[in-house]
């Protein structure tokens, strides 16, 4: 229980913020910011998962609607996977920003993630939407610093300080008054996100994730609210302790964090997307052209075949060369899109755990490394979307090239452009194309994202004990 010094304490002190009006403006603004960016987000968030699931099923239903028709076009029709938001990307939407969220699947390319709503940075700290993680991690610790600058500091100014001491106060209740006053106000900031975690208990996401999540939130409200007193604490003038508190703001929720990210692009630095698509264009040059079956690089394969089958003309052959040659070509391309792709991914997963790193140094990049994780938000996640889709589309653009292989004939497909009569020929039925399987993007499953974030969580349990600590000394050195 709260002892009646302290609940003294507390009231008077929010008895001066309603009165003031730039506290009361503060405590509205921040709380009308929070909110509003929530229902704006909740609403985008809700509206993008309905129409991505619209548009996942519509893309599968027109892919098995095509009529008859050359399997290698429908290789080439291609196919779209879209990735659902996760319940909690309404408060942290991570890299799902940036990273895109529909990728078109079709044979002899990997393309990127498309509809990104942000491309125009880089790094891992995308501040640029007043996002509600945004709010929660930069604008809130600004909100309780103009809120709580000055309340120890501001008795002693006003010489209230002594006369407190020496009517009965002890040092820790006068601080500890001030500290819940603050913690209460923060509270005020807290309380959106902790309705949207609420809603979102509601939407077939764990309870543990969202009960860590909300108190990861709570735990750096209070870790700020903490080093707003003890600064208060500690400095004489209360212009003294804004100054001060202003440099950490500073550093903790906006150079660390973008220091970070340029430390890590410094030291597991990444070739350019076009540079890699040259490498990768002139890598897939060199296995041959799966449209041509007389290219030098399929002279092995056909002499292998024509030995098992033990022919003397692919004219002879059981199956379709044509077939034959386009599965070798993609599973032998597949081999080098994946070999670049995988390559590019651990650049930017060494990139992302370095960045991380500076937990240690800011309890921003701490949280949000934690809030991202446990979202399913992460560059992580990401990743096993790209994994997954890549899974889907060799899946489909095997399963046409083996209906290619066994279900149209060679001379046939051969003479199929000497006249539209010989088209009409070279098809097969519309019935082959339930090959492809339906997409349906999870996120990983709870324990898998709370061992994930189990390191960031240590980082800021880490800094809230480095809080109290401060306190400590301020209430240490406090005197009238």
């Amino acid at each position: 229980m709260i002892d009646q010094t302290i609940k003294t304490i507390c009231a008077e002190q929010w008895r001066y913020w309603l009165r003031t009006k730039v506290a009361t403006t503060v405590l509205i603004l921040g709380s009308v910011l929070t909110l509003t960016a929530l229902v704006i987000n909740t609403f985008h968030i809700e509206e993008a998962a309905h129409a991505r699931e619209h548009l996942q099923g519509e893309a599968e239903q027109r892919f098995l609607s095509q009529p008859d028709k050359h399997p290698h076009r429908m290789v080439h029709y291609g196919h779209y996977v879209f990735r659902t938001p996760t319940p909690l990307s309404v408060i942290e939407p991570g890299v799902d920003t940036y990273t895109g969220n529909a990728i078109f699947l079709e044979g002899h390319r990997q393309n990127s993630a498309m509809f990104a709503q942000q491309r125009e940075s880089a790094g891992l700290t995308r501040f640029s939407s007043l996002t509600p993680s945004f709010l929660a991690l930069v604008l809130a610790p600004l909100f309780i610093i103009l809120i709580g600058y000055g309340s120890v500091s501001r008795e002693r100014e006003a010489g209230t300080l002594t006369l407190l001491l020496t009517q009965g106060a002890s040092r820790w209740q006068l601080v500890l008054g001030k500290l819940v006053a603050l913690m209460l106000a923060s509270s005020i900031f807290l309380l959106p996100l902790l309705l949207a975690c609420l809603y979102v208990a509601f939407s077939n996401e764990s309870a543990l994730v969202v009960t860590l999540f909300c108190l990861g939130y709570a735990l750096y409200f209070l870790l700020w609210a903490v080093v707003v007193t003890a600064c208060s604490t500690l400095f004489e003038k209360s212009s003294a302790s804004f100054t001060v508190l202003i440099v950490i703001w500073m550093s903790a929720c906006i150079l660390l964090p973008r220091m970070g990210s340029s430390v890590a692009t410094s030291v597991e630095p990444s070739i350019g997307k076009l540079e890699a698509d040259f490498k990768v264009e002139e890598k897939l040059r060199s296995l041959g052209d799966g449209h041509d079956v007389n290219d030098p690089a399929f002279v092995t394969l056909k002499q292998d075949l024509l030995d098992k089958y033990n022919v003397d003309s692919v004219d002879d052959l059981p199956v379709n060369f044509r077939g034959i040659v386009a599965q070798y070509s993609e599973q032998r391309q597949a081999v080098v899109i994946n070999e670049f792709a995988e390559s590019r991914m651990q650049e930017e997963l060494a990139q992302a755990r370095i960045a991380r790193q500076f937990g240690w140094l800011s309890p921003t990049v701490a949280l949000r490394s934690f809030s991202t994780l446990l979202a399913g938000t992460s560059i992580e996640t990401h990743h096993r979307f790209l994994r997954e889709a890549e899974i889907l589309r060799m899946q489909f653009v095997q399963g046409l090239n083996k209906v290619h292989v066994e279900k149209l004939d060679y001379k046939l497909d051969m003479n199929r452009n000497s006249s539209e009569e010989a088209a009409d020929k070279a098809v097969v039925e519309a019935s082959n194309w339930a090959v492809l399987s339906e997409f349906s993007f999870e996120p990983e499953a709870p324990m898998a994202r709370l061992s994930s974030a189990a390191m960031y969580c240590l980082q800021l349990l880490l800094w809230v004990g480095v809080a109290v600590l401060l306190l400590k000394l301020a209430v240490r050195r406090l005197n009238p």
